[in-house]
């Protein structure tokens, strides 16, 4: 059903929120710019359950967070819409789907099988994302970009972080910084955002949402314990079970100090694990890391989830007394389980506080500062996935993905399909090409 520009929809029910987030883990195709990308196409301008603000505020709160900030932005927004359950729903969703394939794919790979029907797909997939990549960030720039300065802003953060490596968190609390002072000195130039469900003469309404719960100290104590005895009890288990000097109980204490340090994203945290992995511990080697990277990058899901590639094959060509396979299966559970608990600790944790600093007109210019600088980060991200993707390893440049990928944007901005019949085409057509 088709909402009018004057219509405000419906709070979405759980079952239909269920429906959403377990489409999403399959469509989450992209790295962190493409999966933002499709959340704000179908959450903000499609379904209207959250406003351009507040989705806005929330992916700048997940920027900050040690890990993915895509599986977290998508554990942030389930848990506004139905609280702990939606959040536990949304964020479990988001990575299933990926477990799965990615899982499928490495006991191919170490098996030695042919997964080039499979490449095809993932390759026309990469057209696909490229424009809904670049829509994001047109959309999303449009409308966070207020004014001159926040414009200016935003190429800063992006020369910064493209050019200069220089790290996200201190980007981003640079940014806050300018957006504080330029909001004391120059107030039109950072104009405070709107809260959720208000709507200025460009927004369009969207779900009245009741309030969020509070932060409280019973709160975080009961998130502390739940979350934390979840995340080490399989690792202890592991441990006793299999040896404290095993690979699975290695594997669980490296991945959760891994999982600490990954602010920024993937991309932060990848050339770490690969040093640490391959040149330090030995797991393996340098080809099977880059061709767990390329199969992470082409499936569904975060581009962390190469973990999960890093633990099977570590396990599989360390068994102990287990047969490969099951010291693979282990291995990727394991490494699974501690990268991904800890977001749902992070999320919970800070939530709450995301609502009240939406809610303090004081800090809401460093917020919209913060909001600026993430748009050149996301810029940043979308072209390094549009570069990788264009020009190929082998050299030269890729006319086909291209194409398909200027095709795919026409459609989607000018004759309005769909995410899900985009990507079909584009799978199908990458399909062909790689078979022809």
């Amino acid at each position: 059903m088709r909402l009018q520009d004057n219509e405000t929809p419906p709070a979405p029910s759980f079952a239909e929120a269920l429906r959403f987030w377990w489409k999403l883990g399959w469509i989450s195709f992209g790295g962190p710019a493409g999966q933002i990308a499709i959340m704000h196409k179908e959450i903000v301008e499609r379904r209207r359950w959250l406003s351009e603000d507040h989705f806005l505020h929330a992916l700048n709160f997940c920027m900050l967070l040690p890990g993915p900030e895509a599986q977290q932005l998508a554990t942030y927004l389930g848990w506004r819409l139905h609280g702990a359950r939606g959040g536990i729903t949304a964020g479990v969703l988001f990575v299933l789907p990926s477990v799965f394939i990615l899982f499928a794919l490495s006991w191919i790979f170490m098996a030695g099988g042919n997964i080039a029907w499979v490449n095809g797909l993932f390759y026309g997939l990469t057209a696909a994302v490229i424009a809904i990549v670049i829509s994001a960030v047109k959309r999303i720039g449009s409308k966070a970009l207020k004014s001159p300065s926040l414009w200016v802003l935003a190429g800063l953060a992006f020369v910064a972080i493209f050019v200069f490596k220089i790290n996200f968190v201190i980007i981003i609390l640079t940014a806050a910084l300018i957006g504080y002072v330029g909001g004391k000195i120059y107030p039109k130039q950072f104009p405070a955002g709107k809260g959720h469900g208000k709507s200025g003469h460009e927004e369009l309404p969207c779900v009245e949402l009741p309030p969020a719960p509070r932060a409280t100290v019973g709160r975080t104590i009961l998130i502390l314990v739940i979350c934390l005895t979840l995340w080490w009890l399989p690792v202890i288990a592991v441990g006793i079970l299999m040896g404290w000097k095993g690979i699975h109980f290695q594997e669980g204490l490296f991945f959760s100090k891994a999982a600490l340090v990954t602010i920024g994203g993937a991309y932060a945290v990848l050339p770490y694990v690969a040093q640490m992995t391959v040149d330090k511990f030995g797991w393996l080697s340098q080809t099977q890391m880059m061709a767990g990277l390329g199969l992470a990058e082409t499936t569904p899901g975060p581009l962390i989830m190469v973990l999960q590639f890093v633990g099977f094959v570590a396990a599989w060509q360390n068994p102990g007394d287990l047969s490969p396979l099951t010291a693979g299966t282990l291995g990727a559970l394991v490494t699974t389980w501690v990268t991904f608990l800890p977001c749902f600790l992070f999320v919970f944790l800070g939530a709450p506080h995301v609502e009240g600093l939406r809610e303090r007109p004081g800090l809401s210019p460093a917020l919209t500062g913060i909001t600026a600088a993430v748009g050149g980060v996301i810029l940043n991200l979308a072209i390094w996935f549009a570069w990788h993707a264009l020009r190929p390893e082998e050299g030269g440049f890729d006319y086909f993905v291209a194409v398909v990928a200027l095709g795919s944007w026409i459609a989607m901005e000018r004759f309005k399909i769909g995410v899900i019949p985009t990507l079909g085409v584009c799978a199908l057509l990458g399909l062909v090409w790689k078979l022809v």
